[in-house]
């Protein structure tokens, strides 16, 4: 699986923050837009996202690995920090994939 799952909840003012710096850093950088996000909505999808390892959301995976989990404490611009680390990790790991 080459998804970065993106678990949240509908509502949760942090998800939406999140989902709102992905979109900003895409047009930012187009190369990010090539990263595949699925959303998962953790009410609808109870069994997968108990099937992974985190306590808040939104929290970002790839495959197993989980590369950010939200705190209340982060800031808009911290959270875009952790985010944009994310992402350049998961362009990283594909293009070592690609070379193998």
């Amino acid at each position: 699986m080459n998804d970065v799952l993106f678990f949240y909840i509908p509502g949760c003012p942090y998800c939406r923050r999140a989902d709102k710096l992905l979109d900003e850093l895409c047009r930012e950088r187009p190369d990010f837009a090539a990263v595949s996000l699925r959303r998962v909505d953790e009410t609808r999808e109870p069994a997968l996202a108990e099937s992974y390892d985190y306590y808040r959301v939104p929290t970002l995976f790839f495959g197993r690995t989980k590369l950010y989990e939200a705190h209340p404490s982060h800031s808009e611009k911290e959270m875009k920090t952790h985010l944009q680390q994310a992402l350049k990790l998961v362009l990283a790991a594909q293009k070592v994939t690609t070379l193998s």
